[in-house]
């Protein structure tokens, strides 16, 4: 029997590279696709195209001779980022989006997994730190995101009508929040636990660091290893709907700070800073939909997954300062 033949969009960003691996992992024979090579390892992939998905002919030639479609392909980056590109944003990830979708279908792909994000959700009920736990029928009456959570919401709906319409089998990941290690965590599209990792890196003990907002705001996070997990599972289920894929476990701002400068160990003062992009007050995960149908949830709580990504961003941050200094970087091995 021959292996089966996925693709996975994206491939050279932080989720898309560890789910290339998973699925490598599992012996799924792998194209991986993206705009520009993945940063700080080559991909496991069997074949890697540099394709630009927001034109169709690159599009169609991702998806030639694919059984599965995982595209997880956006312009995207943290709140800082998606706050203050708004046209390109959601110009750049329309055409992706639409095109993929559109190009899988005529390619007669099996499945395509569309990947959300928690920004489609109202920001009318992410108001207050204490948030509800936001359940997927949430998302109606809409008012997400502007930019980025729009254009999400209303692919979601474009593969629903592709389901609806012509019975295409379209499956619908919405995000919470995902970290880990091999994630951006510099340059301004870094989301919050990069940022305070590599802040806290970078500080020595005693020292502050600038937090964004009042330190109050709340999300929950997931690591990367039960975001790829759940993503595959997703794949692999019969529900075609929107289900939510993060944890539940809320935190605010100032306490993730702590938990960083914990594992650590060192005394790190927080300095914050109001007059930054912070986003919506709270956000956090309703999984009791997807245990319904996956019997599963992400497990790995914030202070365990945060062990190994500050390891390695406080190992990025070293090496680049050594790099800086013209110092040669000599990797730690493990004595045998």
């Amino acid at each position: 029997m021959s292996k089966k033949s996925v693709l996975v969009t994206g491939a050279g960003g932080f989720i898309g590279f560890h789910l290339v691996n998973y699925l490598k992992d599992r012996g799924y024979w792998v194209r991986g696709v993206d705009i520009k090579d993945p940063e700080y390892q080559a991909s496991a992939a069997d074949e890697f195209r540099i394709l630009d998905l927001r034109e169709m002919d690159d599009c169609r030639e991702a998806v030639q001779g694919m059984d599965e479609v995982y595209n997880l392909a956006a312009d995207m980056g943290g709140i800082g980022y998606i706050s203050g590109a708004h046209a390109s944003i959601t110009f750049n990830n329309t055409m992706i989006s639409a095109q993929m979708l559109k190009a899988a279908y005529d390619a007669k792909v099996q499945r395509f997994l569309f990947s959300s994000s928690a920004c489609v959700y109202p920001q009318y009920l992410q108001d207050v730190p204490s948030v509800v736990p936001l359940k997927e029928d949430d998302a109606f009456p809409a008012d997400p995101e502007p930019g980025y959570g729009l254009e999400k919401l209303y692919t979601e709906k474009l593969c629903e009508y592709f389901t609806q319409d012509y019975g295409f089998q379209t499956r619908l990941v919405r995000f919470h929040n995902v970290y880990g290690p091999l994630g951006t965590w510099d340059g301004g599209k870094e989301k919050a636990p990069a940022a305070i990792c590599r802040k806290v890196a970078m500080a020595k003990s005693g020292e502050t660091i600038e937090v964004w907002g009042d330190g109050k705001q709340t999300r929950s996070f997931m690591y990367i290893d039960d975001c790829v997990e759940g993503i595959y599972r997703i794949m692999r289920s019969d529900y075609s709907g929107p289900l939510n894929l993060g944890t539940d476990e809320l935190v605010d701002v100032s306490g993730l700070v702590d938990i960083i400068a914990g594992i650590s160990g060192k005394t790190i003062h927080k300095r914050f800073n109001t007059n930054r992009p912070q986003g919506v007050r709270g956000r956090n995960s309703d999984n009791n939909r997807l245990r319904e149908v996956l019997g599963w949830e992400p497990s790995i709580h914030l202070s365990q997954g945060l062990i190994p990504t500050y390891a390695w961003i406080s190992g990025e941050v070293k090496a680049r300062a050594e790099r800086e200094a013209g110092i040669a970087h000599i990797p730690t091995i493990a004595a045998q």
